[in-house]
């Protein structure tokens, strides 16, 4: 008896842990949106893909958006720049990685679409502030 009770102890100690070690990342999996920085390294590194990651930062005010839509699934991930409006810089980091710009768009802004069929990058302005989104929606 004293065996199964230290035996059950050692794996409640064990999955404790566990679960210690992989909460904040349990955090990020289940979360259905999230507004961190640059300096928010977990959630940037968790969240932000490598097309936003290497994007130029057209200004030295932004920060990053994530959002889970369910119905129809999708992801998608933001990166606002404030007190700007030109996209020049944004739009030939596009070019150069063998994104094209689209006809036509569901929003009111600039579409963008690479290799994947199951992402579209927007680029859109706002007058108040000034300021530019862009944002990749990727569905599944």
């Amino acid at each position: 008896m004293k065996k199964k009770v230290q035996f059950l102890c050692g794996s409640l100690a064990v999955l404790a842990l566990v679960l210690v070690i992989c909460w904040p990342t349990i955090k990020l999996e289940f979360a259905g949106s999230a507004q961190y920085t640059q300096q928010d390294e977990r959630a940037y590194e968790f969240y932000t893909p490598d097309i936003l990651k290497k994007m130029p930062r057209i200004t030295s005010r932004y920060d990053f958006n994530f959002a889970n839509i369910t119905g129809p699934a999708s992801h998608v991930y933001a990166v606002h720049f404030y007190d700007i409006q030109d996209t020049r810089k944004i739009d030939a980091y596009l070019i150069a990685n063998q994104y094209q710009r689209q006809d036509s768009c569901d929003i009111n802004a600039v579409c963008w679409r690479g290799k994947n069929p199951n992402e579209v990058i927007t680029v859109g302005l706002l007058s108040h502030p000034a300021s530019v989104t862009v944002q990749v929606v990727k569905t599944f």
